[in-house]
């Protein structure tokens, strides 16, 4: 089985073929078809939550397929839009709901919503990329982590937005080395130990990225062994040699890397 670096690296180095290979697949391009040629005739928040086949697209572009089925609380997030600070959709901790909020602005776009590139290729771009990470996750849920984490990383402004993610905490806390139990403490107190480690900022820099991203799949092996290999990038970490595991130039990457970024 190849471990989880060398899968992620294999998707992460030519992202452009990967997307292109799963939007070439029969069910992705079935789906994405239907909702290019329909979603243009949307022109309200009831047109657009009463087909459901286009509905779900939308949700599953936005990561939040699993929530489909609460249709009263989408509305209410795009019944409000985010032109004020204090709408719904703006006072929620996970992010994904604004972004939908914003693609989908009917509160504030009306009969319009749905003609700009947001709600059209926009939303297909997502569509292609949230099912390319489901599709590694089925393999191995530390790629799908990386690859999520990569997406949102330049993003990132604060420890709390890590914080309010399950997902982007769990690649941080592996990285890092921060045990999970750490979750259960003051929410400023693990906010300041995020930020006292790692240099959030310098994740926008691509190598700074690829060297966290490096860290975390090789830490993730660690915990998460695929066959054979976690013996190996232990040994490597700790000094030892192996003919089997990561290269010379990942450990490199992994005993240079300092937390905080720096």
């Amino acid at each position: 089985m190849v471990d989880t670096l060398t899968s992620y690296r294999m998707i992460a180095s030519n992202m452009t073929r990967s997307l292109t290979r799963v939007s070439q697949e029969p069910l992705v391009e079935r789906e994405t078809a239907y909702y290019l040629e329909n979603i243009g005739k949307v022109k309200s928040i009831d047109d657009f939550m009463a087909d459901d086949r286009l509905y779900r697209y939308a949700m599953k572009a936005h990561g939040l397929e699993d929530m489909a089925y609460a249709k009263a609380f989408v509305r209410k997030i795009l019944t409000e839009g985010v032109s004020d600070d204090s709408s719904f959709a703006n006072t929620l901790t996970d992010k994904r709901y604004k972004e939908l909020a914003t693609t989908f602005d009917f509160a504030a776009l009306g009969e319009t919503t749905t003609s700009l590139d947001q709600a059209k290729q926009g939303t297909v771009d997502k569509y292609v990329r949230q099912t390319l990470e489901e599709e590694a996750g089925d393999q191995n849920e530390g790629v799908r982590l990386a690859l999520y984490f990569e997406r949102k990383a330049k993003g990132l402004t604060n420890a709390y937005e890590i914080l309010g993610d399950k997902a982007l905490l769990t690649v941080v806390q592996t990285a890092l080395g921060i045990p999970s139990a750490v979750s259960y403490a003051d929410i400023d107190k693990q906010a300041q130990m995020i930020e006292q480690r790692l240099d959030i900022s310098a994740l926008s820099d691509p190598d700074e990225l690829a060297k966290f991203m490096t860290r975390f799949t090789a830490m993730y092996e660690i915990s998460n062994p695929s066959m054979g290999s976690a013996s190996s990038i232990a040994s490597l970490l700790l000094g030892g040699t192996s003919s089997v595991g990561i290269s010379t130039d990942i450990l490199t990457t992994l005993q240079s890397f300092k937390p905080g970024g720096r």
